[in-house]
């Protein structure tokens, strides 16, 4: 919105301006057009834009921002938040996000040149691989189709939904898990599988009759079956550290003549909350026979 001018103050035109401001006039207008920095008035004649000279802090600190590869979206937040603590913890948690994006590319830069120079046995031969045999059992499931960034918030409530959910289905008969049908990354979206083991199979189809017709929950009973698994720490349930276990396992399945059974799982047998970040928490595995 343009504001409204005094007569005494000194406008600027765009050009005057984004010499002033160091920014170009297409910058300027592309901020206007996006409610970032709009200018003092607007000439209803010509649509010439004029700027107050005070704007110039304004203009810079978008200019700024612009440099942390910042949204325009966040950047209007900061804009909006003004002078003072609140934006500039605004800044402190993008800047937050960006390094941790940056720390995930790192371990995935150094996940990729390991695999690149042939160092497989420094980089699979630290997990432990067996096998354990599940007995049949009833679930009850959610399911999603996700992308990466989505996927540890998405496990983490629909399991803790489905705990809940599992003291109308007679309570829990085992570890929680999340079994994966296609890849899920950030070009991938699975679907990927929510899954509590119960108690009361009747009780479990009574609950899912209450969830009325919908394609994100289901009970079914998984037969027997045997898994090859690798135990990891909290820290390891990321991305690439995660895609090495499973790649170990697969590995072990290879040298040990078993074939794939199942689409892979992640087993969570420990409290996440709870757990530290070099606690064992969950098991990554394939079924096989």
């Amino acid at each position: 919105m343009t504001e409204d001018v005094g007569v005494d103050e000194e406008l600027l035109t765009i050009g005057a301006f984004a010499a002033r401001a160091r920014l170009s006039a297409k910058a300027l207008r592309l901020y206007d057009r996006l409610g970032l920095l709009a200018p003092a008035h607007v000439d209803g004649t010509s649509g010439y834009r004029y700027y107050r000279a005070g704007q110039v802090e304004h203009a810079r600190l978008v200019a700024l921002l612009r440099q942390l590869d910042m949204p325009l979206a966040r950047i209007a937040e900061v804009v909006e938040a003004g002078d003072g603590p609140e934006a500039a913890d605004l800044v402190t948690a993008y800047w937050a996000d960006v390094e941790a994006r940056f720390a995930g590319q790192r371990a995935l830069a150094d996940y990729l040149r390991g695999r690149l120079s042939g160092r497989s046995t420094e980089m699979y031969g630290k997990f432990v691989v067996e096998t354990v045999d599940v007995p049949e059992r009833v679930v009850i499931t959610e399911t999603r189709h996700t992308l990466a960034d989505e996927l540890p918030a998405w496990i983490g409530a629909s399991l803790g939904r489905l705990e809940s959910a599992a003291a109308e289905c007679g309570g829990l008969s085992g570890p929680p898990f999340v079994v994966y049908y296609a890849e899920v990354s950030m070009e991938s979206d699975g679907p990927a599988e929510a899954c509590v083991p119960v108690a009361d199979e009747r009780a479990a189809r009574e609950w899912l009759a209450r969830q009325g017709r919908t394609r994100d929950h289901g009970v079914r009973v998984e037969p027997a079956h045997r898994l090859a698994f690798t135990r990891i720490v909290k820290a390891q349930v990321a991305q690439p550290q995660i895609l090495t276990a499973f790649e170990a396992v697969e590995r072990w399945m290879a040298g040990e003549g078993l074939e794939m059974a199942g689409p892979c799982r992640e087993v969570y047998f420990a409290d996440w909350e709870a757990s530290g970040a070099q606690d064992p928490v969950c098991d990554v595995a394939f079924p096989v026979r």
